[in-house]
């Protein structure tokens, strides 16, 4: 397994507002700002990378608008170029055991986790 492989079975998305499982293993938040309304108790967040978020200048133009979704895939993509240490850093512990990446968004199809997941799972 080369520093860049993850078991696509070790890597899970999931809102931050469900309840956490311990099939989540470790729970990284992948937003910016921190989720409305959640304690970080209720949160169960392990970890909190909010430099791989998406920059607070592409998240106010992408604005959840899912007809900008393929210019904001493209545009995080790129800004993902400049966090090498921070994407390792989750493959590492996805390379240890189950990883959930957290959001707080309610379109689970159109957001940053998404997004970040492919990326992290690009070898």
């Amino acid at each position: 397994m080369t520093k860049h492989t993850v078991p696509v079975q070790h890597l899970k998305l999931k809102r931050v507002y469900e309840p956490a499982g311990p099939e989540d293993g470790t729970r990284v938040l992948v937003d910016r700002l921190w989720p409305r309304g959640l304690s970080k108790a209720e949160a169960a967040v392990d970890r909190w990378l909010k430099e791989v978020a998406p920059s607070t200048e592409l998240r106010r133009w992408f604005g959840h608008d899912p007809a900008r979704w393929p210019e904001f895939r493209r545009r995080y993509t790129a800004e993902l170029r400049h966090h090498a240490s921070e994407l390792d850093e989750i493959r590492a512990l996805a390379r240890e055991g189950a990883v959930t990446l957290v959001y707080g968004a309610r379109d689970e199809a159109h957001n940053d986790a998404v997004v970040l997941l492919d990326v992290l799972l690009q070898q």
